[in-house]
């Protein structure tokens, strides 16, 4: 089958090929036919290094499509279900499960150093222990989540990571309160969706920051109500809030300056959200006095910081009220030549998907 493939670590072209075969199945397992994929912010991280990724490997977390073989043992899937992939599945017995913090379950973490697929020159990993820059899939069966056939296959893989992720910042992890101020520093799709998130909480004003005019502009359609380069976050502080600092900041890129900005710009006994996956070499610098003087809180949120089942039903619940915006994440582009040229190649017979994650 086709899937697209990137060598080495540090690369920035991915290469179609046709030689790729999916393994693993058996008991337990499930075989997906994808039908729908996004690009994601962590798949270039993994590409570039940040996160760590083995190569070659395929990139793609971010997906939905059919089940075309069940393996002994699996219950509650069958042969032409429509699913989404998650790839970060709960095993439902950790300390983790039973606290019921199933975002923080380690069990899927287990698979990301298996390879999940290869040609006849060796293995290759699927990226997340997925992989969905390609025609089929092999996954363990907590993976594959069925979805209602009213859900397009593009708005599941939406669903999949970037929507949950960003929602699920806004109202699980900071529980934003109404009428409060909040800015949203890095407006990819889960920027996005966090913006999205806010508005649903009911913040009165919300702040996107982003270095792209694209995505300021997009911000500002999906409830933004006002959006501004980086170097005019300090203006839009003082404008907004005389100079106190926004209630919930949300850094949404992984960077350590990126989130000192944000804590900077939060109030004291503001909350600040962390939400980008950065590297594990690139440290955040806080003082002891700021951190007890100014009574900041700082939350990270991993996955959406809720159980991702019940998000992802939450979040169908919303699409369908007209409450979220998904279809409009679909139609934007991201500006990644090398990459987007590989995903057309990929499109024939697969609903590939890029949204402005990046």
């Amino acid at each position: 089958m086709r899937a697209a493939v990137l060598h080495e670590i540090g690369q920035d072209k991915l290469e179609v090929l046709d030689d790729v075969e999916a393994v693993g199945f058996g008991p337990g397992k499930v075989r997906i036919r994808v039908r729908a994929t996004g690009l994601c912010h962590s798949d270039i991280s993994a590409m570039n290094g940040v996160l760590p990724q083995p190569a070659p490997f395929i990139p793609g977390h971010e997906g939905a499509g059919e089940i075309i073989d069940v393996g002994d043992g699996v219950t509650g899937l069958a042969q032409g279900d429509r699913v989404l992939l998650c790839w970060l599945p709960a095993c439902g017995t950790c300390p983790a499960c039973k606290r019921g913090q199933t975002q923080l379950c380690l069990a899927g973490f287990m698979n990301a150093g298996t390879p999940n697929f290869k040609r006849p020159g060796g293995d290759v990993f699927g990226f997340a222990g997925t992989g969905t820059f390609t025609e089929e899939v092999v996954v363990d069966a907590g993976c594959a989540v069925p979805i209602p056939d009213d859900v397009p296959f593009d708005i599941a893989a939406l669903i999949g990571c970037g929507v949950t992720t960003g929602l699920g910042a806004a109202v699980n992890t900071a529980d934003v309160a109404a009428g409060s101020s909040a800015a949203v520093i890095g407006c990819g799709g889960v920027g996005i969706s966090a913006i999205q998130g806010a508005r649903l909480k009911g913040a009165a004003q919300i702040i996107a920051v982003d270095p792209v005019a694209s995505r300021r502009e997009a911000a500002l359609k999906f409830g933004a109500t006002e959006a501004v380069a980086p170097d005019e976050l300090a203006d839009a502080k003082q404008r907004v809030t005389a100079g106190e600092g926004f209630d919930y900041v949300f850094e949404v890129v992984g960077k350590s300056a990126t989130a000192r900005t944000a804590y900077e710009t939060t109030r004291r006994g503001g909350t600040l959200c962390v939400v980008g996956a950065g590297a594990l070499d690139d440290f955040l610098q806080l003082n002891m006095f700021e951190l007890f003087f100014d009574e900041k809180k700082i939350l990270p949120s991993m996955y959406g910081g809720g159980d991702v089942l019940t998000s992802y039903e939450r979040a169908i619940a919303l699409w369908r009220a007209g409450r979220i915006d998904l279809e409009s994440l679909i139609t934007h582009r991201v500006q990644l030549p090398e990459i987007n040229e590989a995903l057309d190649q990929m499109r024939t017979g697969v609903a590939l998907r890029t949204c402005i994650e990046i």
